[in-house]
């Protein structure tokens, strides 16, 4: 009888299709998922345009850097316009001229009506009254009046020119932003003048190259003072944000600001943005990406504690 011989039962290969997802594992991710779309679907989508200018704050007076500071690139990132920044210099300026020189024309001067000298027979040139133009003491014939030398600019464009000014000195390294108040403390009243000078002196920001600017949020004496010494304007400015013009902005060597008069000033001229772009609208959606972005990390370490 011949001998049977056994041939090797195949191998059974399983279908990854056939294999039932972990019950543990689905939940969990399903958990993680619907957590996370349900915060991103309740937030409008974000402008893919707007990047984020950051800025070194410092403290005052070492410089010395300290922290952060971002902001939209529709405020700090804005390409130069050379145009615009010329009609707000020149708006600004129409609007500073008083206007107040007068003359008085011959109508307007005090005296009588009365004929000088007859109208023939003397030789001489006729003339009218003593308040002739062309007499001494007479009325100006075509003189000035006082007048209103102010032109008009619309508000989105002279906003726009702000934030303008202030990117042109951001990109050129020229915008330097202080964490704190930028007063001088714990040095005597009469020494603050010479100790400010050698600040700037040796921080490069005197004279020598191109004069500093400060801009401060409220009036600080000791820094003012300080400036108001004898030869101390060639050095620096001082002015409050409420005072400061684009003009400022560009005329001085370095533009040093403090940031609550920073953010003060970007949320006074920001009218040509729509309410998405403004800046109290980007803070707030920076903060709520913070807060998705640590959620995210906590549902995640949440569900792979649940898997293990």
């Amino acid at each position: 009888m011949a001998s049977l011989r056994l041939l090797p039962r195949p191998a059974q290969v399983r279908s990854m299709a056939t294999i039932a997802p972990s019950a543990t594992l689905s939940q969990t991710q399903a958990y993680v998922d619907a957590n996370i779309s349900s915060t991103q679907s309740a937030q409008p989508p974000r402008n893919p345009f707007i990047t984020t200018a950051t800025l070194t704050t410092h403290s005052f007076p070492a410089f010395e850097p300290t922290s952060f500071a971002s902001y939209p690139s529709t405020h700090l990132l804005l390409p130069l316009r050379k145009d615009i920044l010329h009609r707000a210099v020149i708006y600004e300026g129409d609007s500073t001229r008083q206007g107040t020189a007068s003359t008085k024309y011959r109508s307007e001067v005090h005296g009588s009506n009365r004929k000088i000298r007859p109208q023939k027979g003397t030789g001489s040139a006729r003339l009218g009254d003593k308040k002739s133009p062309m007499l001494k003491g007479g009325g100006v014939a075509f003189g000035p009046h006082p007048r209103d030398f102010s032109t008009d600019l619309p508000r989105k464009v002279y906003d726009l020119a702000w934030r303008t000014a202030l990117s042109y000195r951001y990109k050129k390294g020229e915008l330097i932003l202080l964490e704190d108040q930028a007063e001088i403390e714990g040095v005597h009243e009469h020494s603050a003048e010479r100790y400010l000078k050698d600040l700037l002196v040796h921080n490069r920001m005197g004279h020598a190259h191109g004069r500093t600017l400060f801009v401060t949020r409220h009036f600080r004496e000791n820094l003012f003072t300080a400036l108001e010494g004898e030869g101390m304007g060639r050095e620096a400015r001082a002015e409050e944000c409420g005072d400061v013009d684009v003009k400022d902005l560009l005329e001085l060597g370095r533009l040093v600001m403090e940031k609550s008069a920073l953010e003060r000033i970007l949320s006074e001229h920001q009218t040509d943005l729509a309410e998405g772009e403004k800046l109290h609208s980007w803070s707030k959606e920076q903060r709520t990406q913070e807060k998705r972005e640590s959620r995210k990390g906590h549902f995640t370490e949440r569900g792979a504690a649940v898997m293990a």
